[in-house]
């Protein structure tokens, strides 16, 4: 079985003082940075917004970070503006071995419509082209690590498993937003997708 760490958007805007901070997001890549010598593929995920983007609350009059609204793919939680294409809040954190990357993949581009998952946008539905990547590498095992436990890395854990791969998450290598109990609904969901949630020792 070949395995892949998989590191979801650890970029500046989600890292302290970003423009969409998760307490704490800058404190795990240290040890993320280490686990990349053993894995056998490093995958690294980018969050990747045109300016303007529909999960934006400045795109919607009125609104305001954080209000949930209906989108034709189903709710869609707005969000400051984050990880705008080009921008010092999209780039990696600096002490990040991104280099150390296989591959990168972009996601949230269009800008009709959000994609938390590293596996497709969030209608469910249009895939980002990672499973394809995994399949014809023969990889089948995935350890996740990343931000924000409770949205990108639990949609993509969620997502993997359902696509039938052996996935991981290292919950003391993720930090999350844990908006209105966001973090227990995506714990247990995880777990009933059959991901393995384990808090390692890193």
């Amino acid at each position: 079985m070949a395995h892949a760490l998989i590191v979801i958007d650890v970029q500046k805007d989600f890292c302290p003082e970003g423009a969409l901070a998760v307490p704490e997001g800058d404190a795990i890549v240290g040890p993320v940075n280490a686990l990349m010598t053993d894995a056998e593929a490093v995958i690294l995920t980018q969050d990747w917004h045109p300016a303007g983007h529909s999960s934006f609350a400045s795109s919607h009059v009125g609104k305001s970070p954080y209000d949930l609204i209906d989108m034709p793919y189903g709710p869609q939680v707005l969000w400051p503006d984050h990880c705008i294409q080009g921008s010092l809040g999209a780039q990696f954190h600096r002490e990040l071995h991104a280099d150390r990357a296989d591959l990168i993949i972009r996601k949230g581009y269009n800008p009709a419509i959000d994609s938390y998952s590293a596996f497709f946008e969030n209608d469910h539905v249009t895939p980002t082209g990672l499973e394809g990547y995994l399949r014809t590498r023969g990889i089948d095992s995935l350890l996740m690590v990343g931000l924000a436990l409770d949205f990108c890395v639990n949609f993509s854990a969620v997502d993997a498993a359902k696509l039938g791969f052996g996935v991981t998450v290292r919950t003391d290598l993720c930090r999350a937003i844990d908006l209105d109990g966001s973090l227990a609904a995506a714990q247990d969901g995880m777990r009933a997708a059959g991901v393995v949630l384990e808090a390692g020792h890193g």
